[in-house]
């Protein structure tokens, strides 16, 4: 469940229906004044809402003073084993403090920082990690590691209770992908303060980034979670907050700059995809609009996989085609494709944002794509035009069905001894109405040539039925 209460870190509102913030962790010695400041300016241009900086050390904290001044977002200072440090960060001007309280000298000392912070107004993040769990949960860790870290969560949020402080966002991470899942959720289900999200000690970019698109991935579609870390093994920051900011992205979270789709590749592949593809990426960074870009590698899919795209290319061996939400632009040479591509993007942006068509061009385009379309693949335009098309059968085939069975009698034609229309045998046993008896209705049950049950009626040709063939679903 979302959380209900919001704090506020420098001005950047984590829960209480917030969007997402994403943060990440300087790699450099914070008391390298020059480095740190480098780094926090690269991150905040990649999109981080918030930085982290590590605070081990007296001088760390004389540089942080420096640091939140000319910091163009809000900075946390990172406190372990050390309460005078957080102390000295509040005084600093930290627009948060991270503090474990397993690891910082006991309750007594928690509440000093805890007084501290409520008299500066600065907010606490507070929380556990699965390899520094209180002594006392050291055999329920072994038995039931998630119920451990549920376990510590909630006894850090009493303390928070019982020191009468509110102002504090709660982290609960751990090393294992689905125990951070299973435990976050359990405990996104006790407490209304906003949660911070991260698998701890994630691992490279590769592995690492994987397994936080998984797990916080999964905790962010259920609505768990309000703001965001990417812990990767690099030093390399921004790279973090790219992968925080591709879930957020994939979730529909957020939004920021353009969103690319391309195709995994096939034996179709006629050019030289993968580098078509870096180049359109690298170029896209200098967009910041929202726009979705596609790129696929052949015309059998062509547009009806990327119709939505606001722009995208198909290519083939010598020529490829640019196109705009599922229509054809144009066709140009395939080694001019990205080119042309991006003329096409700022002629968009140019004319406010509206795409600027050829009709001639287009019309080239749609023939080239025709041409080197798959007759056989069944694409989305094929199967649109094949359901409108049985559409349209069924309700010819509807309209035929209820015109037969609801025509006029047939006039019945004369019997061949001459008697009467309707009469039984000729020796006169039949009365009318073919019953076999004089001059009442028909018999129950009579089924001979002649009743009056089916007299009249046209015959249905099973082989000419307008529903032969038909498939019916069962209701």
């Amino acid at each position: 469940m979302a959380s209900e209460r919001q704090v506020s870190v420098g001005g950047v509102l984590i829960g209480g229906g917030a969007p997402v913030a994403v943060q990440t962790m300087t790699k450099t010695e914070t008391a390298n004044l020059a480095a740190t400041m480098d780094q926090i300016h690269t991150v905040a241009e990649a999109g981080a809402d918030i930085v982290r900086v590590a605070v081990p050390r007296k001088q760390d904290v004389e540089a942080l003073r420096t640091i939140v001044a000319r910091s163009p977002i809000p900075v946390i200072a990172d406190i372990h084993f050390n309460h005078t440090l957080a102390l000295e960060a509040i005084e600093a001007g930290a627009h948060c403090v991270r503090l474990n309280p397993g690891n910082i000298g006991g309750p007594e000392k928690v509440g000093e920082v805890v007084e501290l912070a409520r008299r500066r107004k600065t907010p606490l993040r507070v929380g556990v990690n699965s390899g520094s769990l209180p002594k006392h949960l050291r055999q329920l860790e072994f038995d039931d590691p998630v119920q451990a870290l549920v376990s510590a969560a909630v006894e850090t949020v009493e303390l928070m209770e019982r020191l009468d402080f509110f102002d504090f966002k709660l982290s609960m991470k751990s090393t294992s992908v689905p125990n951070t899942i299973a435990s976050n959720r359990l405990l996104s289900q006790r407490i209304p303060y906003p949660l911070h999200l991260g698998v701890t000690e994630a691992g490279t970019k590769w592995s690492g980034s994987l397994k936080s698109a998984v797990g916080l991935g999964t905790l962010l579609a259920d609505g768990i979670g309000d703001t965001i870390r990417i812990s990767l093994s690099t030093f390399h920051a921004e790279e973090e907050v790219k992968v925080a900011w591709e879930i957020l992205k994939a979730l529909k979270l957020r939004e920021r700059g353009p969103v690319l789709i391309a195709c995994p590749t096939c034996g179709r592949l006629q050019f030289d995809m993968d580098t078509v593809v870096a180049e359109i990426e690298r170029r896209l960074e200098a967009y910041e609009d929202p726009i979705e870009v596609s790129v696929l590698g052949c015309a059998v899919n062509g547009i009806g996989e990327a119709r939505h795209a606001d722009f995208g290319i198909t290519g083939a061996k010598d020529m490829g085609m640019i196109y705009s939400k599922g229509e054809p632009l144009k066709k140009v040479p395939t080694e001019q494709l990205v080119d042309e591509l991006f003329k096409e993007i700022d002629r968009y942006y140019a004319a406010g944002r509206r795409v600027q068509r050829d009709e001639t061009a287009a019309a080239e385009a749609r023939e080239w794509l025709a041409a080197n379309e798959d007759s056989t693949q069944m694409t989305p335009e094929r199967m649109a035009a094949l359901e409108a098309q049985a559409a349209e059968q069924d309700i010819a085939a509807g309209a035929l069905l209820d015109s037969m069975l609801h025509a006029p009698p047939l006039a019945a034609a004369p019997a061949a001894n001459g008697a009467p229309a309707g009469n039984g045998a000729a020796d006169g046993s039949g009365a009318a109405g073919g019953s076999g008896r004089t001059g009442g209705d028909d018999a129950p049950g009579d089924e001979r040539a002649g009743s009056g049950s089916n007299a009249g009626k046209a015959p249905l040709d099973e082989s000419v039925s307008p529903v032969a063939g038909r498939r019916f679903k069962r209701g």
